[in-house]
């Protein structure tokens, strides 16, 4: 489902990849352009799901069954999706997210080798079947991503296998719907980066109030 209200658009790669400066530039340039976005993200933006977020990401967690971590963040999207996204399109705003759907699909279907039709079918359920108006997928070697960070949370400290299947399944959504994803390579300069989205998005803004 795609709304006829508001605009949604997401950011999507692993980690490292700059997905929250590109949601945070892409925010302020809207706002430059008179726009009210919201600017949130996945897992975390709720009260309950700052909790989820504790459990996945702590690696004080320790091991957690593949199919309860699925659970957890498919928690955290149905939350999110109810309390924050769908009342900001409603409103016909902007919405930008760090991260949706597809990183479950990626992580937790490709990075833990469960069937991805399942995986899917939770996701979808949990969210309503939202579909963002686009996807913008920041691909980067995972290599080059992690080694950004000096301390690494329980999903960050996962096997190089684990991130090269998550990658892989990003593109490879991507791929099957080329109408409303945007691929772009991460090392390149963010302003750079910047001014590709904002073209792409652009043209979906007449459906945004300002």
């Amino acid at each position: 489902m795609h709304t006829t209200t508001g605009v949604f658009v997401c950011f999507e790669g692993g980690d490292g990849t700059g997905k929250s400066t590109q949601a945070r530039a892409l925010a302020a340039a809207l706002q430059q352009r008179g726009y009210d976005p919201v600017l949130t993200f996945e897992p975390g933006d709720t009260p309950v799901g700052k909790e989820m977020r504790r459990i996945v990401l702590d690696p004080a967690t320790g091991e957690l069954s593949h199919r309860t971590e699925v659970l957890l963040y498919a928690a955290d999207k149905a939350e999110h999706v109810d309390d924050v996204v769908m009342p900001a399109l409603a409103r016909g705003q902007v919405v930008i997210t760090d991260r949706y759907v597809d990183s479950l699909l990626a992580y937790q279907g490709a990075g833990r080798e469960l069937d991805p039709a399942d995986v899917e079918r939770v996701a979808r359920w949990a969210t309503r079947d939202l579909r963002p108006h686009l996807t913008v997928v920041l691909d980067l070697d995972p290599e080059r991503g992690l080694s950004r960070f000096q301390e690494r949370d329980r999903i960050e400290g996962e096997s190089p296998d684990f991130f090269i299947r998550a990658r892989e399944a990003f593109l490879a959504l991507a791929a099957t719907d080329p109408d409303h994803y945007l691929v772009v390579d991460a090392s390149r300069p963010a302003d750079e980066i910047t001014d590709v989205v904002l073209t792409r998005v652009s043209p979906l803004l007449a459906q945004a109030v300002r």
